[in-house]
């Protein structure tokens, strides 16, 4: 496929997460006409992108009525891993590629889990505030050696396998529960597989870890809350919707479950440009450790997650499948057979004699 003349690239969440110098350098090797946007409404984003040849996305929706109405789109190409703010089926319709990066964050998604669940387990918000008011506390119920504790992973991909090995080197026993999950892999990774209910009764620590989806979407809720033990500690950093959180904070008010350390959140946009509402009662409790979604967060990784997803529209621009395409069952629209590389090779031999 010959090099599409300027193409028009619009970069959605471009005031919340900014484009780079490196982002920018490889979209102006396309002499690309760049589109800077936030992306907040549908309309925003269809008088941008109606007539884009890409789009870039961190963290907008991308929902099927506008993907409908892309005419001249090729690619999405997602500046992260998780794809559940943009509706695939109406992008594999369109022959629209998606293309995300799903091992750009693991190391720092898994470091921060650990983060997370370290202040649980050593007390360290409530410690602070005690010192903060000149006291020292005689005794400090529920702290335990993590050697005699039990951590539970809920999805045993990239980053559940990165928390397992960081788990493992503090003395934690980890379940895993996933249904992918082999038992020559759990020997490898030196966990043990459990089904949901186990791995729930068992852990004192659970950390959702799975991919947001229909299936997952409110994976735990009250009745899965009643199954754990009163001392334990949910521990999300993969999507706050993977949880129930107004059974969350019941549970967390009651004494159903005895913390959680959160970065996710369902409740709230964390990246509204105009900060966010605080009156959820998970906002209110003493027992809840909250960071506003920056698991992912670092300077390697920014710089890496806008590099990776620029040159995906690039790779497509030029006749090259991208790095990860999310809809491998994508007939794209414009010429497929001409598309090169390895994993075109092999996609277009799947296009080719279906």
């Amino acid at each position: 496929m010959p090099t599409c003349p300027s193409p028009r690239v619009v970069r959605l969440n471009a005031r919340t997460l900014p484009p780079d110098e490196s982002e920018r350098s490889l979209l102006a090797t396309l002499d690309a006409e760049l589109i800077e946007i936030e992306g907040a409404t549908d309309a925003e984003v269809l008088a941008a992108g109606g007539d884009a040849d890409a789009i870039l996305i961190v963290s907008a929706y991308l929902r099927g009525s506008v993907i409908a109405a892309l005419t001249r789109c090729k690619i999405i190409s997602r500046i992260g891993t998780g794809v559940d703010k943009i509706d695939l089926d109406a992008a594999t319709r369109q022959g629209i590629i998606v293309n995300n990066l799903p091992n750009v964050f693991t190391e720092e998604v898994a470091d921060h889990t650990l983060a997370l669940l370290l202040a649980a387990a050593r007390q360290l918000k409530f410690l602070d505030r005690e010192i903060r008011q000149g006291r020292r506390s005689a005794s400090l119920p529920n702290l335990h050696r993590l050697s005699v504790q039990t951590v539970g992973i809920i999805g045993f991909g990239l980053i559940g396998r990165a928390v397992a090995r960081r788990c493992r080197a503090f003395g934690l026993r980890v379940l895993a529960h996933d249904p992918d999950l082999t038992p020559e892999l759990a020997a490898r990774e030196g966990v043990t597989g459990a089904d949901l209910d186990t791995l729930l009764a068992e852990s004192d620590y659970v950390c959702p870890l799975c991919p947001l989806l229909p299936q997952t979407r409110g994976l735990l809720a009250m009745p899965q809350f009643r199954k754990m033990k009163r001392t334990a500690v949910l521990v999300n950093t993969g999507r706050g919707e993977l949880a129930n959180e107004d059974d969350l904070a019941v549970a967390l008010k009651d004494g159903v479950i005895r913390y959680a350390a959160l970065d996710v959140f369902g409740i709230v946009n964390v990246f509204g440009e105009d900060g966010f509402p605080t009156g959820h009662p998970l906002f209110k409790l003493e027992n809840v450790f909250l960071t506003p979604h920056v698991a992912a967060v670092s300077e390697e990784a920014a710089t890496d997650c806008r590099r990776r997803a620029a040159q995906a529209v690039i790779d497509v621009m030029r006749g090259t499948w991208p790095e990860h395409v999310v809809n491998p069952t994508v007939r794209p629209w414009f010429a497929p057979g001409q598309m090169s590389g390895a994993v075109g090779s092999e996609m277009n031999r799947k296009l080719h004699h279906d």
